[in-house]
């Protein structure tokens, strides 16, 4: 079945790109032998508008004109459907390998490889690559979450979805009605912003906290989607970017380097402990259990009780 479409669906684009004149609906199916086994008018019209959007949104730009008769007709004019020569140099080439890299989820894995492949064809310089002969680093963003794909999918299309959300303070999921923003990744967690139909707010939720399947619901978005710099910034203050006090804290030697990089100040203890002020901000209770023994909370006191509140927790499971 895949192979007819693919090949209906060829067929057309050479049809319109060969053509000199706009070529009206009958002529088509007079020329394409998939059309002509269409079981009738209706049948074919519906088939026609499918391949039509289809190759419209794989990038051919098809022209609809209307002559002295009345009747429409299409075509594919070749120079509007002619990439201009693409100069990359090397570090370009460089930087499009790596970003392709980036993602390890199937979907986009995909569409970054076939991309590429269409770009080196074009003649895009092909490059060594240094993170895999020089580094040790993997620039990859890891997608381990059920839930990423099917939220990203209702993110483009702007599709509302339900799903079970257990907090993090809490024993039961409770189910949400969302309209999906946008996934931010942050300190390797990623994020969903949107709007919480039952809240009536914006909220943001960590997605391995999503419990089940990710549905999808009929109708329109009832909220207006902010733009994606105020979304950014939504996700980055609850998922605690934004500080609005500092802690103290005890951290291991050696230990904690991403805590370490965000400290405003560090001093060594001598009895291989250092003490540490960083930003508090909302989440910061979270990320510091991630660090296990290798952190102590000196102040403030809520979220030292936070933090012991959370490890109780853990140690239940």
């Amino acid at each position: 079945m895949a192979i007819a479409k693919a090949e209906r669906l060829m067929n057309l684009a050479l049809c319109l790109l060969g053509t000199r004149r706009p070529l009206s609906k009958r002529e088509l199916r007079g020329s394409i032998e998939a059309y002509l086994e269409a079981g009738s008018d209706e049948s074919f019209n519906r088939m026609f508008e499918r391949d039509k959007d289809d190759l419209r949104e794989l990038g051919l730009v098809i022209e609809t004109v209307e002559n002295l008769d009345g009747d429409t007709g299409y075509l594919a004019r070749r120079d509007s459907n002619r990439l201009p020569p693409i100069t990359l140099d090397a570090e370009e080439a460089a930087a499009l390998g790596l970003a392709a890299k980036v993602w390890q989820q199937a979907r986009l894995a995909g569409a970054a490889s076939g991309a590429l492949q269409k770009l080196r064809a074009a003649g895009m310089p092909e490059t060594e690559d240094a993170y895999e002969v020089h580094s040790a680093l993997e620039p990859r963003i890891p997608v381990h979450e059920a839930a990423f794909e099917p939220l990203m999918l209702a993110c483009r299309d702007r599709r509302p979805v339900t799903f079970d959300y257990r907090k993090a303070n809490s024993a039961r999921p409770e189910q949400r009605q969302v309209e999906p923003w946008t996934l931010e990744c942050w300190r390797g967690h990623w994020y969903l912003a949107g709007w919480d139909r039952e809240r009536g707010a914006e909220r943001v939720f960590r997605l391995s906290r999503i419990t089940g399947r990710v549905r999808s619901r009929a109708g329109a978005f009832t909220s207006e989607v902010p733009d994606v710099v105020t979304v950014r910034e939504t996700v980055e203050s609850w998922a605690g970017e934004t500080a609005t006090r500092t802690a103290r804290i005890r951290l291991r030697a050696g230990a904690g380097y991403p805590l370490r990089s965000r400290a405003i100040s560090v001093r060594e203890r001598g009895d291989g402990w250092d003490e540490l002020e960083i930003p508090y901000g909302h989440g910061l209770d979270a990320w510091l259990v991630e660090f296990g023994p290798d952190v102590v909370v000196e102040e403030p006191a809520d979220l030292r009780a936070d933090v012991v509140d959370r490890l109780r927790a853990v140690a239940k499971d």
